[in-house]
């Protein structure tokens, strides 16, 4: 008989890949289960002082000969006396009408994080956090499965996330948080202090990647008495995700299980009036019971486990 992870199916919306830290460019690599409306791709560096131009390229393939059709070409230009960005697309071999925007949000010398947010018709383009531009799509998104960069370009890394679910519809873009570069403070175990407590939509975001060989993973909150009133635990021995009593009583969450080994994971927790509602993956997983006394008193994020973190936000 098969094991059971090999009878589990693994949705595309779910196949997530781990960030890329200081890619090479030129740099092309897959996107793993391709392109759809709610993701996202964060391009977090610098600009060269001498810069000229660089583009990001989201490919329907990766060949050299043909050339493949590039259904979103971002390219910001700075040698011209008013630096801008064009997007097009190139479908068998030709270039389409050009799309330009002036006022060019990136500058020599500065560091930036731009974040595209792909939707239904369009891809939205945000740089450091505000709005830049919004660019029709031309061809369909579900062909692009390359990612393309090129040019005067220092990158940082290169992150494939996914909306979160506690915040579509209320603004624009989802925060793109950066990450935190083979920061110490990311070492396993791993906490994070709230000073001041926990509120009433506060978001923890919490980004990693599951180790080849994975025994569990605990993301515990506790109170400033040191008592630890919410748990989540992962179990790769039994495929079990679920909550964590004080007292050691286990609440499943009645979901797919979502962690895989070698597969990039992104937790959020949404602080709520009677407790935390839970998204993994991009996927809401329902919430946990916390009375609003209990979480104001919260102090202490704790993550130990069989992961190794990127990026810790709250």
């Amino acid at each position: 008989m098969l094991p059971r992870e090999k009878l589990d199916p693994l949705p595309d919306r779910f196949i997530l890949q781990p960030p890329v830290f200081y890619p090479v460019v030129p740099y092309v690599t897959t996107i793993f289960g391709g392109l759809h409306a709610g993701k996202m791709v964060m391009l977090q560096g610098a600009v060269p002082m001498d810069a000229r131009r660089f583009q990001v390229d989201f490919q329907c393939g990766c060949s050299l000969q043909p050339q493949p059709d590039i259904a979103i070409h971002f390219n910001p230009r700075f040698h011209t006396s008013k630096p801008h960005v064009i997007c097009n697309t190139l479908h068998n071999g030709r270039w389409k009408a050009e799309a330009r925007w002036p006022n060019l949000a990136l500058q020599r010398g500065a560091r930036f994080l731009i974040l595209f947010l792909f939707g239904n018709e369009e891809v939205k383009v945000s740089v450091n956090g505000q709005h830049f531009l919004h660019y029709p799509y031309r061809l369909p998104l579900s062909r692009v499965d390359t990612l393309g960069i090129f040019g005067d370009i220092f990158v940082e890394a290169v992150g494939f996330l996914n909306i979160n679910p506690f915040e579509e519809g209320e603004r624009e873009y989802p925060v793109g948080h950066p990450f935190l570069l083979k920061s110490p403070r990311l070492t396993v175990p791993c906490s994070r202090a709230f000073p001041r407590g926990l509120w009433p939509g506060q978001v923890i975001v919490v980004r990693g990647l599951v180790l080849q060989e994975p025994k569990d993973f605990t993301l515990s909150l506790r109170d400033e008495s040191a008592h630890t009133p919410v748990t989540l635990r992962a179990s790769f021995v039994d495929r079990t995700l679920a909550w964590i009593s004080p007292w050691g009583r286990k609440t499943p969450v009645l979901a797919p299980f979502l962690f895989y080994p070698q597969r990039f994971f992104e937790v959020l927790l949404l602080c709520q009036e009677g407790g935390l509602r839970l998204a993994l993956n991009g996927q809401g997983l329902g919430a946990t019971s916390l009375c609003q006394e209990a979480l104001e008193r919260l102090r202490e994020l704790r993550i130990s486990g069989s992961v190794q973190l990127f990026c810790i936000h709250y």
